[in-house]
């Protein structure tokens, strides 16, 4: 990619490319790929997302016409851009990953936001099989949908389950537009409402916890939700001797938990705490 002028300001922002063709995919797995790449932010369609929660912006699919959606997601409108350009001046030192259709609109975006040029450029190709692919572009023709990687889950306050499927919502009077909340559905086809026990997501937790490296025996989970509908999770982990520090294990454990969970449920994760309470010797 080409090699912009920066905003003094934003000299301190490390940005990524995640580029792909309309309809192959890249707002589904846009969580997924921004947690490997630990972006901070997410850019698409007009909005900045983090952790599946709209932080500024406004999305290009409230417009009334194509062309006025194609300027939106382009950020071509001068309070539009304005407002995204001071959300990152309060932000100097944080990772943001851009989502296109082609490098070339990456790049125009950038240029827009007067942003660093990226580090680094992932195509959908990199992420999802030609069968994925192909099957996300014939959901798009046959239903003519799309996903925004914003978290459209309803957690019940004894957090006895989620809905899940598309919702228009009227944001509270601090942040006065129309959004879209949507979620990736597990790999599997149903449409309607899913529900899943506290005790599921325990489990998915300590399954993915006991297999870190030098975790022993079974960890325990615990998971409750905040005020604003999110996940907190305690992990009791008991670990064995290695090459890795206790702290290099408890970072490695909270970073795949975190992962999984967002992936695996469509959950937004508010943290992920590491108690380790013993060690086991052989």
């Amino acid at each position: 990619m080409a090699v912009f002028g920066v905003n003094p300001d934003f000299a301190g922002i490390k940005v990524y490319a995640f580029v792909g063709a309309a309809g192959t995919g890249k707002s589904q797995r846009a969580q997924f790929v921004a947690d490997y790449l630990d972006a901070d932010y997410i850019i698409d369609d007009g909005l900045v997302i983090r952790r599946t929660a709209i932080v500024a912006g406004r999305s290009a699919k409230a417009e009334r016409n194509q062309i006025r959606a194609i300027r939106r997601a382009m950020f071509e409108f001068d309070d539009h851009r304005k407002s995204v350009m001071d959300f990152f001046r309060k932000s100097p030192d944080c990772s943001v990953m851009v989502i296109a259709t082609s490098e070339g609109m990456a790049e125009r975006i950038i240029k827009k936001l007067e942003l660093p040029s990226p580090t680094r450029v992932i195509h959908i190709e990199e992420v999802a099989t030609p069968q994925e692919i192909a099957r996300a572009r014939k959901e798009r023709q046959s239903k003519g949908q799309h996903v925004i990687p914003v978290s459209h889950v309803l957690v019940r306050k004894n957090f006895a389950g989620k809905m899940v499927g598309r919702l228009r919502v009227l944001w509270r009077a601090k942040a006065p537009y129309e959004g879209e909340k949507t979620i990736v559905r597990p790999p599997f086809s149903f449409y309607g409402e899913v529900h899943i026990e506290p005790e599921a997501i325990e489990q998915l937790v300590s399954y993915v916890a006991s297999r870190v490296s030098q975790v022993a025996g079974g960890p325990v989970a615990r998971v409750y939700s905040t005020a604003e509908e999110e996940l907190c999770i305690d992990i009791d982990i008991r670990l064995s001797p290695g090459d890795r520090s206790i702290i290099a294990i408890s970072e490695l454990v909270r970073q795949r938990v975190a992962r999984s969970v967002r992936y695996f449920s469509g959950l937004g994760v508010h943290n992920v705490n590491i108690n380790v309470v013993g060690l086991e010797f052989p």
